[in-house]
């Protein structure tokens, strides 16, 4: 199958919008006055930066595709 603009503006908006969502979360963490254990924040923490890491692999498939539609 080959990835054409409309799939790379796909891959790049969900790129921003999980970074988005991530990053209120990381707020909402960080004002967390509950008492809840430290595996619940180490387990989050991994979560974080395991989906920023596919937010960064997507928009770079993103971008990728873009520029390989721009060259063609």
């Amino acid at each position: 199958m080959k990835l054409e603009r409309k799939h790379a503006w796909v891959l790049i908006a969900i790129a921003v919008w999980t970074v988005v969502i991530w990053v209120r979360f990381i707020f909402a963490l960080a004002n967390d006055d509950s008492g809840r254990p430290v595996a619940f924040f180490v387990a989050h923490g991994i979560l974080i930066v395991i989906n920023f890491l596919i937010a960064t692999l997507l928009a770079a498939w993103g971008y990728r595709v873009l520029k390989a539609s721009r060259q063609a």
